[in-house]
């Protein structure tokens, strides 16, 4: 597999080898917790295991690189969007207002900071685990996973679909910016910016039109056999579970447990250090 394309990744690890359904279930409730908890302690804690269940996968760089500067990106942007819409916020939330520098409405505190610093490490804990998820679970079997809590296979399939042709989509992107560079659209690091985003332009189009033909033709394949005329259906890639799967849904539960006790001790969902 192209290690610069970004899908499912049939490594050999122990990661690769729990079904999709205890690695979703996984995903959902430790994203969920992570979400809720607004503990630094807390989430540093699920930084910690995110980044050693990262590390046990093996994911090459080069297969989330273009993944992960974009998520990056909208975390960046989203902060940002976040202290000019309510600077105060932080404020608001811890009940006290140390300022770190004023400049009129766009005043930053150390709560706000602080606030901030959480909404960070929470992306900072989901993208790894996603990313994991992703790659580490064979499309078929994720969508065996979705059917088995409780999704309808109708969706579960789509989603399978769209998973599926992720690579397929980044291999018509690469092949029709190299023909448009052969036509004489700049789209490299050396071109203006503006050269730039009128090159990428005219890579969408067709890129958007290839892949509504594709979508026709397995719309039209999966017609004609018929898809969707039962109330339910088997699954090829489905697995039982096995001890390793039932230690990863533990863990989860576990990861639930430390969450809601760190809330209790907090008396909300907000670790105030400036009391």
């Amino acid at each position: 597999m192209n290690n610069s394309i970004f899908g499912y990744d049939g490594n050999d690890t122990w990661m690769h080898k729990l079904t999709g359904t205890s690695k979703l279930i996984f995903f959902i409730l430790v994203s969920i917790i992570s979400m809720i908890s607004y503990d630094v302690r807390f989430t540093l804690l699920v930084l910690l295991l995110s980044a050693f269940i990262f590390q046990q996968s093996k994911i090459k760089w080069q297969q989330i690189k273009l993944v992960v500067k974009l998520i990056v990106i909208f975390a960046i942007l989203n902060l940002i969007t976040v202290y000019i819409f309510s600077p105060g916020h932080g404020s608001y939330l811890y009940g006290t207002r140390h300022v770190i520098f004023n400049f009129g409405y766009l005043t930053m505190t150390q709560e706000q900071l602080f606030y901030e610093l959480n909404l960070a490490i929470k992306y900072l804990v989901t993208v790894p685990i996603s990313l994991v998820f992703l790659i580490t679970t064979n499309p078929s079997e994720f969508s065996a996973s979705l059917n088995q809590i409780g999704v309808p296979y109708r969706f579960s399939y789509a989603v399978s679909l769209a998973l599926r042709y992720i690579p397929d989509v980044q291999q018509d992107f690469q092949s029709i910016s190299l023909a448009q560079q052969a036509r004489g659209y700049e789209i490299s690091k050396k071109g203006k910016i503006m050269d730039r985003i009128k090159g990428t332009s005219q890579i969408l189009v067709p890129l958007i039109l290839s892949s509504l033909d594709k979508i026709q033709v397995i719309s039209q394949a999966m017609e004609l056999r018929r898809f969707g005329k039962n109330k339910s259906r088997t699954w090829y890639m489905h697995r039982k579970f096995s001890k390793n799967d039932y230690l990863t849904l533990l863990l989860a539960i576990l990861i639930i447990l430390i969450g809601i006790l760190f809330i209790k001790i907090d008396g909300s969902r907000f670790f105030n250090p400036f009391k």
